[in-house]
């Protein structure tokens, strides 16, 4: 964990604003990288780059079109090279089963799917350059059944991206890249909170979700950033195609 373990290396962390994403752009800089932050909300990147000159921020969504390419330029205006890419933007979609209409689910694959889609191929050759790594944050709860009605879509499109892990961790291996995914368990974090739930339907969620977990709590976002990093960093140089669970044993349940 040496503050000096990313020195001179570039870092794009998608979903910075909040939760994960924040805290893992704070480590990767903590390290000594350079860190574009990217998410929809400028005021919430602002508070994750405060209190530290590595963080650059960089407000897009990443469903629009062109949105992939001009982050991979703005990294490169900054920084002149990308070393990792972190994958972790999520949003859930909250419709359920019988309740869903045509489109209603667009956008969850647009950003949880496509969009690291089109982030990883417009970075392929700059991380090849650097022969860096892609981290993609997937769940889980992707790999076991979800009791929520409209959460298997998330978890859905998260398994999907781990498929993806692995065959890219194939096809870029011989270009020098690294491809790896961490997998949370249920996280105390504001993709919960952002579903229009009132504090009593939060507590009880977060409930339901501590009764998945044979820990029995919730994992913090420090303790999922950890991995993030860890298996960006050279010490995992050896490492590639693997999706690490940190899930407090949800999966195995």
């Amino acid at each position: 964990m040496s503050e000096g373990q990313f020195q001179g290396k570039a870092v794009i962390v998608t979903g910075g604003g909040t939760g994960i994403g924040q805290v893992t752009a704070r480590e990767f800089a903590r390290r000594g990288a350079n860190v574009l932050v990217v998410g929809r909300t400028a005021e919430r990147l602002a508070e994750t780059a405060e209190g530290s000159p590595r963080i650059r921020l960089f407000a897009a969504d990443l469903t629009e079109a062109g949105a992939a390419e001009a982050i991979v330029v703005a990294a490169l205006a900054e920084f002149g090279r990308i070393d990792v890419l972190v994958n972790n933007a999520g949003i859930v979609g909250p419709a359920a089963l019988g309740e869903i209409k045509a489109g209603a689910f667009d956008e969850v694959v647009a950003t949880n799917l496509l969009a690291p889609v089109y982030l990883v191929q417009a970075a392929m050759p700059h991380l090849s350059e650097t022969e860096g790594a892609v981290v993609n944050v997937t769940t889980a709860i992707g790999q076991r059944g979800w009791p929520m009605p409209g959460r298997e879509f998330y978890a859905a499109t998260k398994a999907a991206l781990e498929s993806l892990t692995r065959s890219w961790a194939v096809q870029l291996a011989p270009r020098g890249i690294r491809v790896t995914a961490v997998a949370p368990g249920p996280v105390a974090t504001e993709i919960y909170a952002r579903e229009g739930l009132s504090a009593e339907q939060g507590k009880a969620q977060h409930e339901g979700l501590r009764e998945m977990v044979p820990l029995r709590r919730l994992a913090q976002p420090e303790e999922v950033a950890h991995w993030i990093v860890e298996v960006a960093s050279p010490d995992a140089e050896y490492i590639t195609g693997v999706v690490m669970p940190v899930d407090g044993g949800a999966v195995i349940a």
